[in-house]
């Protein structure tokens, strides 16, 4: 839906990634194999458990992916910088992207999580994702950064790291 050239699955299990060296190991090799400019992650602080313990694993991942002691396949690649996506609704995002121009495809990429975001029927549970509460939260969020933004819709990230501007004019 996205379009992406590829997609690779670590196979990590779900409810316990991060819990074995293996996985750090697996994160670091995909770094150093494909050797990324910039690598995305999820926030750090997340209300889903999953979503923080993937936080972790990536963020030191990459980090022992640029050292060259580090034992695991390929050789060091150190990456430019990691941000956070899906930010909570109290943060602010460090900056922002305009996606207006590719918001549509966001909402069909969305619509293809059937078992996160279908409303529930027999058998399962009504949770916070398969209400359509959900999906507006999304996407007001989404508009009120591109609101901030003035545009439409952007997507926005959190870096721990300072983001450099060649000076105090926003467009030079």
């Amino acid at each position: 839906m996205l379009g992406a050239k590829w997609r690779e699955n670590l196979r990590l299990p779900d409810r316990h990634i991060g819990e074995s060296p293996d996985h750090l190991a697996s994160v670091a090799a995909f770094v150093r194999r494909h050797r990324p400019r910039v690598v995305a992650a999820p926030y750090w602080s997340d209300r889903h458990p999953e979503h923080v313990a993937a936080s972790a694993l990536i963020t030191e991942g990459v980090f022992n992916a640029g050292l060259r002691k580090y034992q695991t396949e390929g050789d060091a690649w150190k990456v430019e910088w990691i941000c956070y996506y899906f930010i909570n609704d109290t943060d602010k995002p460090s900056f922002v992207v305009d996606v207006s121009d590719y918001y549509e495809t966001k909402r069909k990429a969305l619509d293809c999580h059937v078992s996160q975001f279908q409303p529930p029927g027999s058998g399962s549970a009504a949770t916070r994702l398969n209400t359509p509460l959900f999906r507006q939260l999304i996407e007001s969020r989404d508009a009120q950064f591109g609101a901030l933004a003035g545009v439409t819709w952007a997507e926005g990230f959190v870096v721990r790291d300072p983001v450099p501007r060649a000076g105090l004019f926003k467009h030079l």
